[in-house]
């Protein structure tokens, strides 16, 4: 954390912080019916992650990283490469996406094997680019 502090903006980036990641969530989830998905979803989450650094250090900002930035990237491959297994267990070809309901209560929520390829595109991209961001804060320090 840099000597000179700015209650202001610590106080703004703590809360942004969550802001921003909850529009990550909802950018990700809309992403298969309308603009967005999970890259743009992962790069809103990078920008949270690199102003936290910005603001409260670097060691911050990768502790509020789930599982770090190479397990999460590792995490997000894996997802993304087993959303194409369950076409595969159908004899489909490999990355056939498949749609169905899962009945909840009284709901009926629509799921799909794209919705798990967009998290695992942006828990591997939000990893990725988010260890890059801290990285190259680490060395500029």
């Amino acid at each position: 954390m840099n000597a000179e502090r700015s209650v202001v903006l610590e106080t703004t980036v703590a809360f942004f912080y969550w802001v921003m990641l909850a529009a990550s969530l909802w950018l990700l989830l809309r992403g298969h019916n309308a603009p967005g998905g999970g890259f743009v979803a992962a790069l809103v989450a990078v920008a949270a992650t690199a102003a936290h650094a910005l603001v409260f250090g670097v060691a911050a900002a990768r502790a509020r990283l789930p599982f770090g930035p190479l397990g999460l990237s590792a995490l997000g491959l894996a997802l993304a490469a087993a959303s194409g297994l369950p076409a595969l267990l159908l004899g489909q070809a490999f990355l056939t996406h498949l749609w169905g309901e899962l009945a909840v209560g009284g709901l009926a929520l629509k799921i799909s094997t794209v919705l798990i390829f967009d998290l695992g595109v942006a828990l591997c991209v939000w990893g990725a680019l988010g260890g890059f961001c801290l990285r190259l804060l680490e060395t500029v320090r």
